[in-house]
């Protein structure tokens, strides 16, 4: 099921993607009452429901009564009434309905036999509020309507049992729109609908029409209130919408510009509301400045909104605002000029027109006419049409497409609101010329288009919006004009993808704005503050909203009601007083009302002046205890007018006593520098509030007063600072001072101080006195002590504060720390103590223990002055380069006391070494740079500071030189990432070493060695060389000798298999390029691990795993762990070739996933599926397999020799293939026969193998399907059974018939051998004749497959193998014609021909080049040319009547005597004259392809389109050869020219026989030459030029060379002349080959005229053989010219004539009798060739030669399969270009195939293989067959028969191609000549893969977008432009009329018998064409 009915506040999820449903059988509707009371059944809805959703319904309309708001919905087969608040009141049921869109309403099914069960979508709903009726029109039953009434829709009022044509309202397809209104007339409703062009039926119902809702006929038309049309097709309305304004109701619509135009426009039409006949009918263009076609509108009372189609494509919307005043005023001009002026304007141009081809016209009648007949009359001009656009600037631009426009006028202001395509919904306040999209919200789904039935509610409150799926887009820019309406809806889905919904969405969204701040800055222009209410509300909502400051508009008001100022801004909270507020924009209240302030809880009345406000702070005992850590408390203040906060601010209180416990190392100062007026009481160390200490005390004040002196924190009683010592020597008695200030305030009291030190973990007190003060500043002295903290530290920062008495702390004026320092700590050596500070007094003392200590702490005698030699540690590194500039590191300790020491103290090898400073540490390091020396210098590190024994190094330091010897590998991807080893010799020299590869680093692998250096490469920028540098420190070497090369990365274009087991090993075959040059590829595999893998066991580990010099290659682990608990498993590949890698599945642990498989190449990652074409890798569970044994495992399995073994399994060809399985017995194999997904077939070993290893007695039955190796137990070899001890009586008896039968052979053998002997001799001759005919039969086969003569240009012994032509390429003479060709066609172009000739050929094949010649003018005859003329334009006027063309159709098809060759000639008549109208033609294809789909489905659908046995499959191939004209020229000629020439010039190298028309290169079998005819190719310079045919000499004269054979006829070799002469020449343009002679010229005199007969031909017992070349003894290099025929003789030189020639080919010449003599060329008919039998020497070669050619003739078949390698490229480069999708597929064969889908999905049809066939025989059958087997119908060239042949057996290739049914070699139907076995057998191969491109073909376009009716219609309205100058189109026309003159009286009854034709008067127009074309009286 999809979704419940729902009534949900929330928004309704998008849909989970739905199965395909079934089609099923129809079902009686349901019920109306029952359906109600299910859905009544339901749980309740929620009290507020915002949207309304149905089930397996598909929305279409809405429509709102006034007054109680009920809401209506219109639905395909249901009518929903609902509530205001979308509540189900009420549903009808109204479909699905037994119907037919080409029959009126019927009551007897049996009067529409085609009629089938059809959906009702709803195409019109419209509410009557004077009659209190609901207006439901559907698109069933050519669209009538019916009543309801407005409280139970379920009730019927109205419905017409048996509707005229006159109350057909609606249109009855879905995707046209259909708008409408009701009006009121004085005395009645009249209902206006405006609908589009529709249907079978729809042409007589005019697009807008007035019709009655009263009366005995409802839903027929008032008056003459009908839109006259002349021709609809020319004016295919599509509406946008109906509107009624003040008295006029309006029109939006998009149409053609002016009749005949392909460019839509945008209109807006008026009528008066009184005019019930149109006379009041005014159209006027409009226009959005820049944008596209309208999209959807609406009207407000002043104002049009259209939303038009903008940016590219139509992907986005504009909104233009067009005032109802102005578009009025326009359309008054347009009238006036029309009424007054003929439609002129004041400068002549034409300004109005009457439109829509009526006969009416603008008038010049009196100037009072318009003010006199407002709204027109019967004699003035309708319908009338402005030519002025009105225009209008766009107000706002939108990303999205426009699919609903909808207006409100509010307060004053104008609102939009615009519905989008993707479920939008935008609220826009238009604003002067400009809109401000305020809110954009998501109502229904994303994807899902909003209908332009957007509805606001009666008070304005809501908006309706419905919501649905689109299935068609709706145009945007310019071209078709397409159709938009809320109907283009999916109609029959049963569980459609997104949600059909119904929302109601508040206009404003006041309400959901919380406070003023989110009110104002929604800029909400209907929304507004309301002060005294306290929330967001509209205007009229707010009482007071015209007072001052009452209501804030949130469009403009920025700022709320606040409180400006406090005063005071806080006070303390022991105190109660008063607060002054300072609030502006204050409301005035009335006198009984007042404000009051709230603190939090309690309330103050609030007295007010003006803006300020003064209310009573809250008692101490109201307010709240401070919040811990805090001396102050904040309270909302709010200034309240009743229970509404007008304006709100905060308000603190302070409490002064929690102040100083904030900062307890100063009090007093936090005390008074705080931001409250606090004061501090020295004496008791209180802080206070008031304004005064106690009494006797001093008081010092806050720093914020002003009048005092004592004030602020300098008068605090503090402590400055230190006034001794600030560094204290642990273990060391030291005495403290502190100065003092402003201890006065404490009066003269005696008193304890003490000093506090913080030290670590403990708190140290000093007794300390006050020993001097002068003036306000004192000095406290701390008693000296030892002092030694817990944790030995260098220096430690202790903090220092003083007390009074017991626990009166001073002030601290800012952080006071004394330094503890430890000498020892840090100095662990004489030099680093001796460095340390000087201040610090730390000495190196001997005393005891050698120590660093503080000086008085160590004896004078123990006290050293000069530090020990330095001691020298380690050294690093240990070599260096010659150059020097090596850092060197040196770690001891004494290594100087600073760096001056050091300065110059280094030496390396004897060599000054230069310490850095900057690296230097005292004592401990020294970093030096080395100086340059000579290469192997060594030595030690010595070290020598001044007045000290230098320290010398126990290691050596040696200066060597590194060489760069080679590199392996020398080439890498350019991607990098290869392995580089460098191999040299001591590369292990210096620390600091780099790598680059060019200009990149190379990052070093370590570790380095001293022979090699191992790097990976980066990637590089382009392939190309790059030299490999190295860098030691400062020393570079370069490898200068072999540079690294770069290649172009590896491209991988294939990887099989794509499945393997989880144990893996599978060898997987990559084929790429450039593969050779990866170092080592891995193919590998992503998992995520589980927590179980993870716990089993991989750790992570380095990737590229390290190694030691010297030691073997570390192997590459399989799996290893990434980040984020990855798993990468791997398998190291082999490379092949360059061109292929082998590779072994990784295996995958049991409990992963993969997530993906890529291989590594180097540095270049490709995924498995992007190496295979998209399709991934895929692991199968690995097999499992039985023991042979099932009872007992162990138990060997008897196997008897010659038995097969079946082994049993799971999954056992889910990840590999029988021919991968090993399968081993002991050491045998046992072959595997079949392997399916249960059982394993294998052939054991004959006999018993031994056991693969020792270990057991009997050999093992193991299974190995890659890595996964399956032990099925031991298997044991049953042997034949010992027979028992023979009887010796059975022994004798068998002895005696032994001997017996011996003698009886022998007499028999004696017998046999004199029989023998003469069948031996008879048996020898036989072998002799059988050698004898197997030699010549092998030098037949290899003369055809390696070059049948060595003289063609390629050496004797050069032979191609027969790959070459089986498939391969081409051959190179070949490739170069096709190159020199290419080259000439870029010159001349391919010769098509021109689209006139195209069509003429194709519409009218077999007729000539001129099918239509202009009738011969008898005498006297000139008077009727032109009423003839003009009944011929009156016929095509009819044509243009839909249900005229029908009617012609089906009854000339209905007649016995009507033909086949009828019936195509009358449809390709049809075709040239609809040329000009191809949106109609379709239309009419369409309807006919609909008929002909519902014939063959009752019969058998497979058979529709396979012949041409109604018009329907002509029209259907004329209209695909119009269509794909362009797509021949631009995609497909090519490849078919260049195959044509292939073909011709592969025939045209082998000898051809000019009377059997047999040649020796071809593919037809029936044409091929079975006999081995020598031949000799020539080359002839022929004379071109304007003297050629004239004396020899003159510049003018070029030679041309031409290839011939010597056994060419004249006439074949003046034809291969023509072609090399006339190469860029179009056949039509060149001379006839039998118009010309051809002259031998030799010499300056020797002209010698060649012919095929003549006296010199031989002739020989009645055989005259044709002259040749090789008869006339021509040489090579001969010169020839072709000069005009001075006489027409002989049996070949026939001219032909070259007016209305299709470029056919001459017949080839009669095998007959010509006056008793046979004629002959290569072969005789019925005897040898007599040249062959010259040439024969001896009666046994002449024996053997007759016996292999009659024997066996298939040998030449041979020759067929060189001919199909040589073309191969050719044939599949034309079947690319037919079948591929990588171009876009021409529109038409989109929108053909989609209709075929249409079809199917409409007739139930799921066949897929009626589908294919359907669109086979439509497109390839139809159009490509004839096009490959006839290219003259596109090409201007000549087609010999035997390349017609060729073609032949192409194109059956083709359409086996085509076929679903599996290719078989037997007879077909299509082309009797070419469907021979062998013609079959010879494509075999190739079938399947170009039925895989059909399929492939088919399948692509499926998925691909629909092609939209609007854009084929664009694509129909630019062709049809393509033949509109025909010059033979009244000639079709007249051609048509004969054929209606056959059967006139039948289709005058047929028209007379139609009631819609009998009202369209069908028969007397048709009666009035015959009256001017014959002159014929009729009864009119």
């Amino acid at each position: 099921m999809c979704l419940p009915w729902c009534h949900t506040a929330r928004e309704t999820p998008p849909l989970p993607p739905c199965e395909a449903v079934p089609a099923m059988a129809p079902r009686p509707p349901l019920g109306p009452h029952l359906l109600l009371a299910l859905l009544l059944s339901l749980p309740p809805p929620p009290t507020r429901a915002r949207h309304f959703s149905a089930p397996n319904a598909t929305f279409n309309h809405l429509a709102l009564a006034p007054g109680p708001g009920t809401l209506y919905v219109g639905a395909v087969n249901r009518l929903f009434q609902l509530s205001p608040e979308l509540r189900l009141q009420a549903v009808a049921v109204t479909g699905p309905v037994l119907d037919s869109p080409d029959c009126v309403p019927f009551r007897d099914p049996a009067d529409c036999p085609h009629a089938r069960l059809t959906d009702n979508a709803n195409q019109l709903l419209l509410v009557s509020g004077r009659a209190r009726e609901l207006v439901a029109c559907g698109q069933v039953r050519q669209g009538v309507c019916d009543k309801r009434r407005l409280d139970d829709v379920a009730h019927v009022l109205y419905q017409a049992e048996d509707p005229g044509d006159g109350q057909f309202v609606a249109a009855n397809a879905p995707g046209v729109a259909t708008v409408g209104l009701v009006v009121q007339a004085p005395d009645r409703d009249l209902l206006l609908v405006a609908r589009g062009l529709a249907g079978k039926l729809s042409a007589g119902v005019p697009p807008l029409t007035v019709r009655q809702l009263a009366g005995p006929q409802p839903f027929s038309s008032e008056g003459l209130g009908r839109l006259v049309v002349g021709d609809l097709s020319d004016y295919n309305n599509s509406y946008v919408g109906a509107f009624a304004a003040g008295r006029s109701a309006y029109f939006v619509f998009r149409r053609r510009g002016a009749r005949a135009q392909a460019d839509y426009r945008s209109y807006a039409a008026r009528v008066c509301l009184g005019d019930a006949n149109l006379y009041s009918y005014v159209e006027v263009p409009l226009a959005c400045r820049g944008q596209g076609l309208i999209q959807a509108a609406a009207v407000t009372p002043s104002t049009l909104l259209g939303a038009f189609a903008a940016g590219p494509g139509g992907a986005g919307a504009a909104l233009c605002a067009f005032p109802l005043a102005q578009l009025d005023a326009s359309m008054e001009h347009a009238r006036r000029l029309c009424y007054t002026a003929g439609g002129r304007g004041p400068g002549g141009a034409e300004e109005a027109t009457v439109e829509y081809g009526v006969t009416s016209r603008c008038a010049a009648l009196p100037a009072d006419s318009p003010e006199s007949y407002p709204c027109g009359d019967e004699h003035t001009p309708s319908p009338i049409a402005g030519r002025q656009p009105l225009e209008a600037e766009p107000l706002l631009q939108l990303e999205q497409p426009i699919s609903a426009v909808a207006g409100l006028q509010a307060d004053g202001h104008t609102i939009a609101f615009l519905g989008d395509t993707q479920g939008q919904l935008h609220k826009v306040f238009l604003n002067g010329s400009h809109g401000h999209v305020y809110h954009s919200q998501q109502v229904g789904p994303r994807g899902s288009a909003i209908s332009p039935d957007l509805l606001v509610d009666g008070n304005g409150s809501h908006v309706y919006v419905l919501t649905a799926q689109q299935v068609r887009p709706v145009p945007r820019m310019g071209g078709t004009g397409g159709q938009h309406t809320g109907t283009s809806l999916c109609t029959h889905c049963p569980c459609p993808s997104l949600p059909i919904q119904v929302d109601r969405v508040p206009v404003a969204a006041c309400p959901e704005f919380p406070d003023c701040t989110s009110c104002l800055q929604a800029r909400d222009p209907l929304c507004g503050w309301c002060v005294l209410q306290g929330r967001c509300t509209l205007k009229g909502q707010c009482g007071r909203a015209a007072q001052a400051n009452q209501w804030l508009w949130s469009y403009e008001d920025s700022h709320c009601p606040h409180v400006q100022s406090l005063l005071p801004a806080y006070r303390p909270r022991q105190e109660q007083g008063q607060v002054t507020l300072s609030v502006p924009r204050l409301p005035t209240l009335a006198a009984d009302e007042y404000f009051h302030c709230a603190f939090g809880d309690y309330d103050s009345l609030a007295h007010v002046e003006g803006p300020h406000v003064a209310c009573v702070t809250p008692p101490q005992d109201q307010l709240p205890l401070n919040p811990p850590g805090t001396d102050h408390i904040t309270l909302p203040l709010a200034l309240m007018f009743e229970d509404v906060a007008v304006a709100a601010t905060n308000f603190s209180f302070y409490d002064c006593s929690a102040v100083q416990a904030l900062e307890v190392a100063a009090p007093c100062r936090a005390c008074v520098g705080s931001i409250w007026r606090c004061h501090w009481c020295p004496q008791s160390s209180r802080c206070v509030y008031g304004e005064h200490c106690p009494e006797g005390e001093g008081t010092i004040y806050s720093a914020q007063e002003a009048d005092v002196q004592v004030r602020g924190p300098g008068a605090c009683p503090r402590v400055e600072g230190l006034a001794g010592p600030v560094l204290l020597p642990v273990g060391w008695k030291s005495r403290l001072a502190l100065r003092v200030r402003n201890l006065q305030h404490f009066g003269s009291l005696p008193t304890s101080y003490h000093c506090w030190l913080e030290l670590p973990g403990e708190l140290q007190r000093l007794p300390a006195s006050l020993e001097e003060t002068s003036g306000d500043v004192g000095l406290i002295s701390c008693q000296a002590q030892q002092l030694h903290p817990s944790v030995a530290q260098q220096e430690l920062r202790v903090p220092i504060y003083v007390t009074r008495g017991k626990a009166q702390r001073l002030d601290n004026a800012h952080t006071l720390h004394v330094t503890l320092y430890d000498c020892a700590v840090g100095h662990p050596d004489c030099s680093r103590c001796q460095a340390a500070n000087g201040s610090l007094g730390c000495v190196w003392c001997s005393h005891r223990q050698p120590a660093c200590r503080y000086g008085p702490l160590c004896p004078p005698e123990a006290v050293e002055l000069l530090c020990p030699s330095p001691r020298i540690d380690t050294i690093e590194p240990l070599t260096g380069p010659p150059e020097g500039g090596l850092a060197l590191t040196i770690w001891g300790s004494n290594l100087g006391r600073d760096f001056t020491e050091v300065q110059d103290a280094v030496n390396v090898a004897g060599r000054p070494c230069s310490p850095e400073p900057s690296l230097y540490r005292t004592s401990a390091r020294i970093v030096c740079v080395t100086s340059p020396a000579p290469n192997g210098t060594t030595g030690p590190i010595q070290v020598a500071i001044k007045n000290r024994p230098p320290g010398i190094s126990t290691q050596h330091f040696t200066y060597q030189d590194p060489i760069l010897l080679s590199l392996s590998p020398q080439w890498g991807p350019q991607a990098g990432g290869t392995q580089l080893t460098i191999h040299g010799q001591h590369l292990q020299t210096g620390g600091n070493i780099s790598a680059f590869v060019g200009a990149q680093p190379c990052p070093i692998q370590e570790p380095v060695c001293p022979e090699a250096i191992v790097c990976h490469t980066m990637s590089q920028a382009s392939p190309g060389e790059a030299v490999v540098r190295v860098v030691f420190g400062h020393a570079q070497r370069t490898l200068l000798t072999s540079p690294f090369q770069y290649t172009a990365n590896p491209q991988l274009v294939a990887a099989e298999p794509s499945v393997s087991f989880r144990g893996g090993g599978r060898l997987i075959r990559v084929r790429g390029t450039g593969l050779d040059v990866v170092q080592q590829p891995l193919l590998s595999v992503w998992l995520a691990a589980t927590a179980e893998v993870q716990a089993a066991g991989v750790e992570p580990r380095d990737p590229t795993p390290r190694t030691s010099c010297g030691g073997p290659a570390a192997a590459p682990q399989a799996c290893i762990q990434l980040r984020e608990g990855l798993l990468q498993c791997s398998t190291v590949c082999s490379i092949n070739s360059s061109s292929l890698l082998l590779c072994q599945s990784p295996a995958v642990p049991d409990g992963v996933h993969p997530q993906r498989v890529f291989f590594t190449l180097d540095n270049v990652h490709v995924d498995f599926a992007s190496a295979n074409g998209g399709q991934d890798f895929q692991y199968q569970p690995n097999p499992r397999l039985a023991p042979l044994s099932r009872e007992k495992p162990t138990r060997p399995y008897r196997l008897k020799p010659g038995n097969v073994l079946d082994v049993e399994g799971q999954g056992l060809n889910l990840g590999i293939s029988k021919e991968e399985v090993r399968v081993h017995i002991g050491d045998g194999e046992c072959l595997v026969k079949t392997l399916t997904l249960t059982h394993l077939y294998c052939e054991p070993p004959s006999r018993a193998p031994q056991p693969a290893n020792g270990s057991s007695a009997l050999p093992q039955f193991v299974v190995q399907m890659g890595n996964v190796r399956l032990a099925l137990g031991p298997v044991q070899y049953e042997t034949e059974p010992t027979l028992s001890a023979f009887p010796v009586e059975a022994q004798v008896g068998l002895g005696l018939g032994a001997a017996v039968l011996i003698a009886a052979v022998l007499l028999l053998t004696l017998m046999y051998r004199h029989k023998s002997k003469q069948a031996l001799r008879d048996y020898q001759k036989v072998l002799v004749q059988l050698e004898n005919l197997e030699i010549g039969v092998g030098d037949q086969c290899r003369k055809e497959f390696t070059g049948e003569e060595s003289a063609a240009g390629r050496a004797p012994g050069a032979h191609l193998s027969p790959s070459a032509y089986l498939g391969g390429s081409p051959p190179a003479d070949l490739m170069t014609e096709m190159t020199d060709l290419s080259s000439d066609l870029e010159a001349s172009g391919i010769p098509f021909l021109d689209y006139h000739t195209y069509a003429e050929r194709v519409f009218f094949p077999g007729h000539g080049g001129c099918p239509l010649q202009p009738a011969l003018e008898g005498p006297g005859e000139e008077g009727r040319r032109a009423p003839v003329r003009q009944g011929l334009t009156q016929l095509s006027n009819l044509l243009n009547s839909k249900l005229f063309l029908l009617t012609l159709i089906h009854t000339l098809e209905e007649q016995p005597s009507f033909s086949q060759r009828d019936r195509c000639h009358v449809a390709s008549l049809l075709s040239l004259a609809l040329h000009g109208k191809l949106e109609y033609l379709t239309d009419i294809l369409r309807t006919l392809l609909s008929d002909l789909a519902a014939h063959y489905v009752h019969k058998n659908p497979k058979l529709m389109l396979r012949r041409t046995e109604t018009m329907v499959e002509k029209l259907l191939t004329n209209w695909l050869s119009i269509c794909l004209y362009a797509f021949l020229k631009e995609v497909a000629g090519e490849p078919l020219y260049m195959l044509l020439r292939a073909i011709q010039y592969q025939v045209d190298k082998g000898p051809v026989d000019a009377v059997t028309g047999k040649a020796k290169r071809t593919l037809n079998d029936s044409r091929l030459l079975r006999e081995d005819v020598e031949f000799r190719p020539l080359t002839l310079m022929v004379l071109a030029g304007p003297r050629a045919g004239g004396a020899a000499g003159g510049g003018a004269v070029q030679r041309v060379p031409a290839r011939v054979l010597d056994t060419d006829t004249i006439t074949q070799v003046k034809e291969k002349v023509l072609e090399q002469v006339y190469k860029g020449t179009p056949f039509s343009q060149r001379p006839s080959a039998h118009a010309l002679d051809l002259e031998w010229r030799s010499g300056l005199a020797g002209h010698l005229t060649l012919s095929d007969e003549d006296l010199t031909s031989v002739t020989h017992n009645h055989w005259k053989r044709l002259n040749t070349l090789q008869h006339y003894k021509v040489p090579d290099g001969a010169t020839v010219g072709l000069i005009p025929q001075l006489h027409n003789g002989g049996a070949v030189s026939q001219s032909l004539a070259q007016n209305c020639t299709l470029g056919e080919n001459v017949p080839m010449l009669e095998d007959g009798e010509e006056g008793g003599v046979h004629l002959w060329h290569l072969v005789k008919g019925t005897e040898e060739p007599e040249g062959a039998k010259a040439r024969r020497s001896s009666l046994r070669e002449r024996e053997r030669e007759r016996a292999r050619a009659k024997a066996i003739p298939e040998i030449y078949l041979t020759r067929l399969l060189s001919m199909k390698g040589t073309l191969q490229k050719f044939v599949d480069d034309t079947f690319q270009a037919i079948l591929s999708v990588n171009r876009p597929v021409p529109i038409a064969i989109k929108y053909l195939f989609d209709f075929l889908d249409e079809l199917a999905e409409k007739h139930g049809i799921e066949d897929p293989e009626t589908l294919h066939i359907w669109k086979t025989n439509s497109l390839l059958l139809r159009f490509w067959v004839n096009a490959l087997k006839n290219p003259q119908l596109i090409f201007d060239v000549r087609v010999s028969d035997n390349v017609d042949a060729i073609l032949a057996v192409i194109a059956q290739t083709f359409i086996d191609s085509c076929t679903v049914s599996e290719h078989k070699v037997g007879r077909a139907h299509s082309y009797p000549e070419q469907d021979s076995p062998v013609n079959k057998l010879l494509y075999a191969r190739e079938i399947p893969r170009y039925k895989q491109m059909v399929e492939r073909y088919y399948s692509d376009i499926r998925q691909s977008s629909p092609a939209s009716y609007q854009e084929m219609n664009s694509a129909l309205a630019e062709l049809s432009g393509n033949y509109t100058s025909a010059p033979h189109c009244l000639e079709a026309l007249q051609e048509l009329y004969n054929h209606i003159h056959r059967y006139y009286d039948q289709i005058i009854s047929a028209l007379e018998e139609d009631p819609v034709g009998q009202k369209m008067q069908l028969a007397c127009r048709l009666q009035q064409v015959a009256a001017l074309v014959e002159n014929k009286v009729t009864d009119l």
